[in-house]
Order: C-alpha cells, then structure tokens, then sequence
C-alpha cells in the first residue's frame, strides 16, 4: 500500500465524522418526540391552507360585496353573482358563509319558551348518551394504552438496534483502517 498515515488518519477521521452524522440522522428518526411533532406540523399545515383558501374566498366575496355598483338593485345582483361565482369552486366557504347568515339570524330572535322547554328536555334525554360516551371513550382510552405502550417499545428496541448495528459497523471500520495503516506502517520501515 502506498496511503501515508496523514492520508490513513484523515480516512479515518472521515469516516468517524460521517458514521457521527448517520448515528444522528437516525436517532432523529427514529425519536417518538421527533415523529410526532412531524405529524403535528404536517396536520398544521393541512389546516392552514384550508384556512388559507376560506379566507381568501371570504375576503374576495367581501369585496366583491363592498365595490359593487352605483345602484342599489344593480349592485346587489352583481355582487350576488360573483360571491356565487367566486364560490363556485369552493363549496366549503359557501357553507361556511350560509352557516355565519344563520348564526346571526339566530342570535337576533330570542328563544321561545317551547323552544327553551324543548332544550331542557332533549339535554335530560341526551344525558344518559353523554354518560355511555363517556364510559366508552374511557374504554378506549385504556384499551390504546398498552399498543401504544407496546409501539413505543417496539420503536426504542428499533432505535437501539440501529444504534449496535452502526456502532458495529464503525468498529468494522476503524479496525479496517487500522489494519491498513499497520500495513503502510510495515510496508514504510520496511522500505
């Protein structure tokens, strides 16, 4: 061989700086933390651009609204067709606007008193459902506690597999080096 040992000690160095990195990269994957907080960015993005393109509806229907034209007949009917023609595309927004009309037309009747005895008796009815919910999702919540216990075990040996098997491989890979750098070593003084 005819490596210096500068030249076999760089390798070497090199080969523990990159064996460093993947030994990093993989404990970073494989972390639970890690992993949820990448589902919960991706979730956070999903909603955003959902929000995003409501909004950007909504506003666009408002202004549409705001600039229409000098008579009242003649600016209603044009901004009714293009909140439907800017809605059209988007059935979520034209939901969402319906919903919001019937908010506030509702919040400016006031409540019967039939219709507030008819609340009081659809909650005591509802009662003993919200009772049963209750029990069965505190069913569930026991029954997932030990699959998820379970996964994150089976992540951890994973993780800690990995790990031996990359330690593994860089002792392989030292022991390689240095075996090499006895031999340019022997093959130097030998010379």
């Amino acid at each position: 061989m005819t490596d210096s040992p500068e030249a076999i000690r760089a390798d070497i160095e090199r080969k523990r700086r990159e064996l460093s990195q993947d030994t990093d990269a993989l404990v970073d994957k494989v972390t639970p933390s890690k992993i949820a907080q990448r589902q919960t960015d991706k979730i956070k993005g999903a909603l955003g651009s959902v929000r995003d393109r409501v909004m950007g509806a909504a506003d666009d229907a408002g202004s549409s609204i705001h600039g229409a034209g000098s008579s009242v007949a003649e600016g209603v009917s044009g901004a009714v067709h293009k909140v439907g023609a800017k809605a059209e595309g988007n059935p979520l927004a034209v939901g969402l606007m319906a919903f919001a009309g019937g908010l506030l037309v509702a919040s400016l009747i006031p409540a019967s008193a039939k219709e507030k005895g008819l609340a009081a008796d659809v909650k005591e009815q509802a009662q003993p459902l919200v009772d049963e919910v209750k029990s069965v999702a505190q069913q569930v919540g026991s029954d997932l506690t030990e699959p998820a216990q379970e996964a994150v075990a089976a992540v951890k040996d994973s993780a800690t597999e990995a790990v031996s098997h990359v330690t593994s491989e860089a002792r392989g890979g030292v022991d390689s080096v240095t075996d090499r750098a006895h031999e340019a070593r022997d093959n130097v003084s030998g010379t």
